[in-house]
């Protein structure tokens, strides 16, 4: 079976995430890893009867570390820890990015610094394989000892508590357990603070989107080509010299990617003489769309590290027999990146709005109908598209907003300072799915405005765009219910057809 991801905490990808989050593949540790596992574990049950006292396995949590517990009560104290911590609120997180989160998770405790029993992570890892995925809601982590509360409610499913989806059927941990033939197990010192520390929700979260993102750059590109195709648009802005002189390298990049899309078109052919430059939104593409695509190259490296790290605490260093309680769940790593995700993202369905009041304004739009429909009056066209796309940039913008800038003490002042990662990531989700509308509204809208080009052909790229698109969505000759049309044009977007069909008419793109 090759439909398998392999795991020793230190060499996993985002491409490895995607592919157990929503291919279903399966996981499995490696030897290596299992070995470092169980001597990890080892030490700690050693420890345990030596009565040594390591913060969260002979003593209570956060404020609570002074307090000591007794050795008879350890387990007690790790299964009490998720029960009092799975306290999260609002609908839960889709099941793609539980498995991500939980994939994260176990790939921080094989690299054998966490002190679990490899009988815990085996649970874990049955969970994913069987597809026994926690309910896990969406609000409750403050990025502070990592994502307590939802890892919290991944964690407490495999004692038998709580709620999972088995195989999409939302019922009780329990039942599903029953069903796939597992039984609730008993946690051993540490394993409860093991679960429920670290970034894995934080993480897991940033990495789909990123994933998404990487290709919501490439269609952003399309998108642009598409609008100086419709908007008559001329070439000078894309010459390689230009960009070669600034050489930020997402900025050469969309350059490049725009002119291989706009390749041998007629339309542009035809006008290019016209005018010498066009707005800002049309010949700052490269710049705009490279400055995020930027921003997207330095995210990647930071969660493709985060993702590799061990992030929980206190840590075991089975070399030296030492355990240190450090910082190493906290979110503040990865609550930068992501709100500098949400700001670069969000400016990609920004300039695409500005392009799609271009095509509807008579004015502006060289040559177009009045809102991009025949016999506009009686139609209205794409008048108000273009309303929800300024609704939704104007989302973006409140969204976009810094989560790390805040911090609320938890715990009583033990964690007086918290990163908000999660939230960062959170809504860096909604600025994706926010922007992929956009995008979806300015294909639409493009595509209309081509259609008023012909018999005159666009560019290489831009055709293989086009007529994909309009196996979807066809040209809109009078006003029509336009709701299924627009909704259909973003799950078009969403899925990657089109740079799936530009890359076949020319090459991959940047």
């Amino acid at each position: 079976m090759n439909n398998i991801v392999k795991i020793n905490g230190h060499s996993l990808t985002l491409r490895d995430l995607v592919n157990v989050a929503r291919n279903g593949y399966a996981v499995e540790i490696e030897e290596e890893a299992i070995k470092k596992v169980n001597y990890a574990s080892s030490l700690i049950q050693k420890w345990v009867e030596d009565n040594r006292i390591i913060y969260g396995v002979t003593t209570g949590f956060g404020d609570l570390a002074t307090v000591n517990v007794d050795r008879e009560k350890c387990t007690l104290l790790q299964e009490n820890l998720l029960r009092s911590h799975a306290v999260g609120v609002g609908d839960p997180l889709p099941v793609e990015t539980v498995r991500a989160i939980m994939l994260l998770r176990l790939n921080g405790l094989t690299a054998g610094h966490s002190g679990i029993t490899l009988e815990t992570l085996t649970q874990m890892v049955n969970f994913l394989n069987l597809d026994i995925i926690p309910h896990v809601p969406s609000q409750g982590s403050v990025g502070a000892s990592g994502d307590l509360c939802p890892l919290s409610h991944i964690a407490v499913s495999m004692l038998g508590e709580g709620d999972v989806f088995y195989k999409g059927v939302r019922m009780s941990a329990l039942e599903a357990m029953s069903k796939a033939g597992l039984k609730p197990i008993h946690l051993h010192p540490k394993e409860g603070l093991a679960l429920n520390n670290g970034t894995a929700a934080l993480t897991g979260l940033g990495a789909l989107a990123l994933w998404d993102a990487l290709t919501v750059a490439k269609t952003a590109d399309i998108a642009g080509a598409l609008s100086v195709e419709a908007l008559h648009g001329v070439p000078y802005a894309f010459d390689e010299r230009t960009h070669a002189i600034r050489p930020h390298q997402g900025q050469i990049d969309v350059a490049s990617n725009i002119r291989k899309l706009i390749q041998d078109s007629q339309i542009i052919e035809k006008f290019k003489h016209e005018r010498v430059q066009d707005a800002y939104s049309l010949r700052c593409i490269p710049i705009v769309h490279g400055a995020s695509r930027n921003a997207l190259r330095f995210i990647k490296e930071t969660i493709e590290l985060e993702m590799n790290s061990v992030t929980d605490n206190p840590l075991i260093f089975p070399d030296s027999e030492d355990v240190i309680s450090g910082g190493n769940f906290h979110g503040q790593p990865i609550a930068l990146p992501m709100d500098f995700f949400g700001i670069a993202v969000a400016e990609l369905g920004s300039i695409s709005e500005r392009r799609v009041s271009r095509m509807v304004d008579k004015s502006l739009s060289n040559g177009l109908p009045p809102f991009i429909i025949a016999d506009s009056g009686v139609n209205s066209g794409f008048m108000i598209s273009q309303y929800t796309a300024a609704a939704v940039v104007s989302e973006n913008k409140t969204l976009a907003h810094p989560a790390s800038v805040d911090s609320i003490p938890t715990s009583a002042n033990q964690e007086d300072h918290v990163s908000m990662g999660y939230w960062a990531s959170l809504k860096g989700t909604r600025i994706l799915e926010n922007v992929q509308k956009v995008l979806g509204i300015e294909i639409l809208s493009a595509c209309q405005g081509i259609d008023f080009s012909k018999p005159l052909t666009p560019g290489k790229g831009t055709k293989a765009a086009y007529d994909r698109f309009r196996e979807e969505v066809p040209y809109i000759e009078k006003d029509v219910f336009l709701y299924p049309l627009m909704d259909q044009a973003i799950s078009v977007v969403k899925s990657g057809a089109l740079v799936e069909a530009v890359e076949k008419a020319v090459g991959e793109l940047a």
